[in-house]
């Protein structure tokens, strides 16, 4: 089913019932949009002093054992999530009341993730206006293809798609490329990006003098292997969260001219509830189809709306760690049942087609 193939669209009974029970979406998440800069501060403090805590012990602890550096490493990582997060915030202009601290508060963060401030919050936001798109599937999100798609390609195609979507591809080295290739060249030409790409150039360019720096005084061997160590880690489970929160098996994807907002947020964003301490170490971006509402409101309010209205999750697609492990399989989207499918389902159905 290509997109001038469809002639006839219609709103399925579960999507109508969505679009009137939450016609009021706006004015139930308008008062968790306003920043609070108290709450910011107090992130920025219980997120950037433990880092640099557990960073000062990993490179102390390489005198001691690499077993300790590693264990403080798989503690210190999350530290290093919710830099991002603040960073993520801060390109929605959400994290705190002032645009101009937004901004500086996203540079300084991005020193710590390595991903250039502007230019990927200029991705997201264009991710977030087009979430669900099957035209925009490929700008800020995991890319994947159609079951029509797939049929389509020959074997040369097939091999090269089903070799993407294995594991050790998609969770190791796409984030691999993505930290080397994605963030340090501008990837995406799109109309009137030009000045986004060249703060892409100058951010990675004192990105690289700052290491060049810290590698210097600190010590070339160490500094490395504790700071690549990790932001390796960190990209893992940052393509991991992207991967669970948009491509779950009852996920929303349509072509532009039958794509809805609010059916694109609610159903296409997973709710992936976490034990809560690890939903404190990941910022509450598993919330992520209240997030999908609205990029404005801050991190630290996802939960308040979470609790106060029940109805956005009832819609969503909750996932537990262990019932997202199962999201690994699901390598297609089929467009004729609307959800993500595995490579065993689309060759039983293949063969049911062609029976």
């Amino acid at each position: 089913m290509s997109d001038n193939s469809i002639s006839k669209f219609s709103y399925t009974e579960l999507e109508l019932e969505i679009k009137e029970k939450l016609q009021n979406w706006k004015d139930l998440i308008q008062k968790y949009q306003i920043p609070n800069n108290k709450k910011a501060v107090l992130q920025i403090l219980n997120t950037f002093l433990p880092y640099i805590g557990l960073w000062v012990l990993m490179y102390l602890s390489l005198n001691w054992s690499i077993w300790i550096t590693l264990a403080l490493g798989l503690v210190n990582v999350f530290f290093l999530v919710r830099i991002f997060i603040i960073q993520h915030d801060c390109g929605h202009q959400s994290f705190t009341e002032s645009k101009r601290l937004n901004n500086f508060v996203g540079f300084i963060c991005s020193f710590f993730s390595t991903i250039p401030y502007k230019y990927w919050a200029k991705v997201h936001n264009h991710h977030h206006g087009h979430t669900g798109q099957l035209e925009e599937r490929n700008i800020g999100d995991i890319n994947f293809i159609t079951v029509d798609e797939f049929r389509s390609r020959g074997r040369w195609g097939r091999f090269r798609y089903r070799l993407f979507r294995s594991p050790i591809v998609l969770f190791f080295f796409a984030p691999l490329w993505y930290f080397i290739f994605s963030n340090r060249f501008p990837t995406y030409n799109l109309r009137g990006w030009n000045k986004i790409r060249r703060t892409q150039v100058i951010n990675n360019a004192l990105i690289l003098l700052t290491y060049i720096g810290l590698g210097y005084f600190l010590g070339w061997a160490k500094f490395l292997l504790i700071q690549l160590l990790l932001v390796f880690t960190f990209f893992c489970i940052a393509f991991w969260f992207f991967y669970v929160q948009h491509q779950h098996e009852e996920t929303y994807m349509r072509w532009r001219k039958n794509w809805d907002y609010l059916l694109a947020s609610v159903r296409g964003a997973s709710y992936y509830k976490l034990p809560k301490i690890f939903q404190w170490l990941t910022g509450n971006i598993g919330l992520h189809h209240i997030h999908h509402l609205s990029s404005r409101i801050p991190n630290y309010n996802l939960e308040q709306c979470l609790r106060d209205n029940p109805l956005f999750t009832k819609y969503a697609k909750t996932l537990t760690f262990w019932e997202s492990l199962k999201t690994t399989t699901l390598k297609l989207y089929d467009e004729e049942r609307q959800r993500m499918i595995s490579f065993k389902e689309f060759y039983l159905l293949e063969r049911m087609r062609l029976a």
